[in-house]
């Protein structure tokens, strides 16, 4: 009676399982009776002659064994093989060639097989709850969870879900400023799930744009009822962000409609990213229309948009022109990210100074690459670079020390040659 307790025990067992983790009973069945059948094999050498009967439910297990009737003397498997004798202790009428089926228990394995069945299904069940895990957050890539953070590491954080899963929150795939202590909730998208070794590894972010996104789906109800859509999103987490949306309805007003009155509606983003300084701009087909929005707040004097290159070369007023380009270049930066056309900034110039030289004149002096970082933050001229003070090139064209010091060489050389040449009578 203790064994077969055991064995009921056994299926007990997985029934709880069944019910914690959502297993439906088609999967728990094929597992269990996998599991039974794979120590029966291991035990008797085959189980190819075995059914089993499985009632989750109840907590049923029923074994039974098909054996071929043989002569006494013949009998040389005794799994797939009973004698005449054998068998007619089961029904006289049995006949050599004739199939007897037997019931077996558990118990009659040994202990031994029991042991090895509880390993079995320990095994089975961690992969089944891998699988699970697995396919429960690959239909959630892209989708907002939230976890509680179990472990802080240098280079990521553990955070556990309301099912004490694990989710992996790397810092590269944190907002700079984000800083959070065991036990706080974090809010973060599913970036990717992977899958080494049968081993699932769940990955978030909060620096995606579908962050972003989905933050806006939650706190303006006109997103998520569809009548404003989302068109494009550019981020640089946690310093800035441009989202361009559109509203099927012409009695919307999108922009409005995002930020609410006097911010309140874009202030809970804003708090959840870090203070990231958030611009609503109005989508719109009209290409030059939307480069000029994305620039926002500069104001355009001209535009000229090369469709091939998916380039777009920009005028404004000297005035204008670090309003377009942005702390640390990132308004430039994203208004390229979010049109998809590299964009170039120029200085326009009401009264040019006939002494001045454009860069593209240098081109056999000063390497093109270069020339170009200096065009980008507004300077097509030589009298534009020479203006601008050492540091500022350096940081908003991004280039070397080295480099700017040679450029400001080779055009301070030019002008000082000019002069020379003015001061001389004889030449």
């Amino acid at each position: 009676m203790g064994k077969k307790k055991e064995t009921i025990s056994l299926i007990d067992t997985f029934s709880e399982f069944n019910e914690l983790k959502n297993i439906d009973k088609a999967t728990m069945i094929s597992v269990l009776e996998e599991s039974f059948r794979s120590v029966i094999a291991k035990s008797v050498g085959t189980d190819e002659n075995f059914d089993i009967i499985i009632n989750p439910d109840k907590g049923d297990l029923e074994i039974w064994r098909n054996r071929v009737i043989v002569e006494d003397e013949e009998l040389q498997n005794p799994n797939m093989e009973i004698s005449l004798t054998e068998a007619h202790k089961i029904d006289e009428d049995f006949e050599v060639g004739e199939e007897v089926t037997d019931e077996l228990q558990l118990e009659d394995f040994g202990r031994r097989t029991i042991l090895n069945l509880r390993q079995t299904l320990a095994s089975k069940i961690l992969e089944l709850e891998k699988d699970n895990l697995y396919n429960k957050y690959k239909e959630k890539v892209g989708e907002i969870v939230s976890g509680e953070v179990y472990q802080v590491w240098k280079k990521e954080l553990l955070l556990l879900d309301d099912e004490h899963n694990e989710l992996i929150l790397p810092k590269t795939e944190q907002i700079p400023s984000d800083f959070f202590r065991k036990g706080e909730h974090v809010r973060a998208i599913v970036a990717r799930v992977e899958n080494k070794n049968n081993n699932p590894k769940i990955i978030l972010s909060r620096t995606s744009p579908i962050f972003l996104e989905r933050l806006f789906e939650m706190e303006i109800p006109e997103i998520n009822d569809g009548l404003i859509t989302i068109k494009g999103i550019a981020r640089i987490p946690g310093e800035r962000a441009k989202v361009a949306v559109e509203a099927y309805d012409d009695r919307i007003d999108p922009v409005g409609a995002c930020v609410g009155m006097k911010g309140f509606r874009i202030h809970g983003i804003v708090r959840e990213l870090r203070n990231e300084n958030i611009d609503v701009i109005n989508y719109t087909n009209n290409t030059n229309l939307f480069i000029q929005r994305a620039l926002s707040p500069a104001k355009i004097n001209s535009i000229s948009v090369k469709e091939e290159e998916r380039r777009a070369e920009v005028f404004l007023y000297p005035d204008e022109v670090s309003l377009a380009i942005g702390k640390g270049g990132a308004n430039i930066k994203l208004a390229s990210m979010l049109t998809g056309y590299n964009i170039e900034v120029f200085r326009e110039i009401d009264d040019f100074d006939e002494e001045d030289i454009y860069l593209d004149e240098f081109r056999d002096e000063i390497d093109g690459w270069v020339i170009d970082q200096l065009k980008r933050i507004g300077c097509s001229t030589a009298k534009n670079v020479l203006a601008m003070p050492r540091e500022r090139l350096i940081k908003e064209a991004d280039l070397e020390e080295n480099t700017v010091d040679e450029v400001l060489r080779v055009l301070r050389y030019e002008f000082e040659d000019e002069e020379n040449t003015d001061e001389d009578p004889e030449n």
